[in-house]
């Protein structure tokens, strides 16, 4: 598992710009959902004015090539509403406005499956594709190595908890089962979150009451 810097997050989005599906990695990125799960969203799922988006289904490939299904989250936990960064509510109000212009455009042709993000003529985007074809040039657009596509959701968990954030507040926006679950795979970070606790102990005990 492998997880960006703050540095690496801000040059992979801006390389995600060059891409026509820059606005699925950014997605991806900042809500540290599950490929499936992203996949897998359609246009009522999606709340621009409330700023958030509620998993409540996933995608499954089919073996073999034979197509694709919905089907229900992983576990309960995992059926979540997720808030959404302001910027990327921009994106996405603008990313439908597009998406309906296509859809206009290609009239009969387009195959609606309601998808939040879908190929040029609507159909389901293929995650191995996707990993290859839009995910991988943008890493070498931002000089990076290394990664992998659901190195994404990683990479959201780790930031947050590297600036701080309270690991449950993580956990429910991962859709982790339980809390534990989510300290056992990012207890890389703990030591760092430990250093930043110890350091706010140090001004509220002993700077302001002048200990030494």
């Amino acid at each position: 598992m492998k997880a960006f810097s703050p540095k690496d997050a801000a040059a992979f989005l801006e390389a995600a710009k060059g891409d026509r599906f820059g606005i699925v990695l950014a997605f991806a990125l900042a809500t540290g959902m599950r490929v499936n799960e992203y996949l897998a969203l359609q246009r009522k799922d999606i709340d621009l004015r409330g700023g958030t988006a509620t998993v409540q289904r996933v995608v499954v490939w089919k073996p073999k090539g034979a197509g694709w299904t919905f089907a229900e989250p992983k576990t309960s936990k995992s059926r979540r509403t997720v808030p959404l960064p302001s910027s990327l509510v921009k994106l996405l109000a603008e990313h439908r406005r597009e998406q309906a212009e296509r859809r206009m455009e290609l009239g009969p042709l387009y195959e609606n499956h309601d998808l939040v993000f879908a190929t040029g003529k609507g159909t389901l985007i293929y995650h191995r594709n996707h990993a290859l074809r839009h995910f991988a040039p943008t890493l070498k657009r931002a000089k990076l190595k290394g990664f992998r596509l659901y190195d994404l959701r990683h990479s959201c968990a780790t930031l947050l908890l590297s600036a701080g954030e309270n690991p449950k507040v993580v956990s429910e926006r991962l859709g982790h089962s339980l809390i534990v679950l989510t300290l056992d795979i990012y207890s890389h970070v703990l030591p760092d979150m430990q250093r930043v606790a110890t350091e706010k102990l140090e001004n509220m005990l002993f700077k302001q009451t002048g200990t030494r």
